[in-house]
């Protein structure tokens, strides 16, 4: 697999939509929240050979503070820096502390988060319905 994808971010669009939702549907370990509901946010979308490869979605909470609403790339681009590039573009666009909620089990999102200088900031019991499995809460300072 090649490191060296070719790669354009931009915002997301509701062109982009169908892709989202697919990518999305593929994406277990994401947020399966409506597609449509992203563009009322900060909607990343990494765009490779005329495709979306991957998004991401943030709002601002607060002056200086901003939460990682959801994250996820498509299987066939993984491991390829897509979600790295995203996640730098909010963090950069974003200044202050990044938040996100993390599901206890993703150990590979956790660690991920860890490589980009998230920290463990606490943990909320129960948080997602579908499992009532418990979130971890992760930051990072910019």
């Amino acid at each position: 697999m090649s490191f060296d994808l070719k790669m354009d971010l931009r915002p997301g669009s509701p062109d982009d939509l169908a892709w989202i939702a697919q990518i999305q549907a593929a994406s277990p370990e994401a947020s399966q929240w409506d597609v449509a509901d992203y563009l009322k946010y900060d909607l990343v979308v990494a765009v490779s050979d005329g495709r979306v490869a991957g998004f991401a979605v943030a709002r601002r909470v607060a002056e200086g503070e901003s939460e990682l609403l959801n994250l996820a790339v498509d299987p066939a681009f993984r491991r390829r820096g897509v979600a790295r590039r995203l996640v730098a573009e909010l963090t950069a666009s974003h200044p202050g502390t990044l938040w996100l909620e993390v599901r206890e089990s993703n150990s590979g999102a956790r660690k991920f988060y860890k490589l980009l200088g998230f920290c463990e900031a606490g943990c909320r019991l129960g948080y997602y319905s579908d499992s009532s499995e418990s979130a971890i809460v992760m930051n990072v300072h910019s």
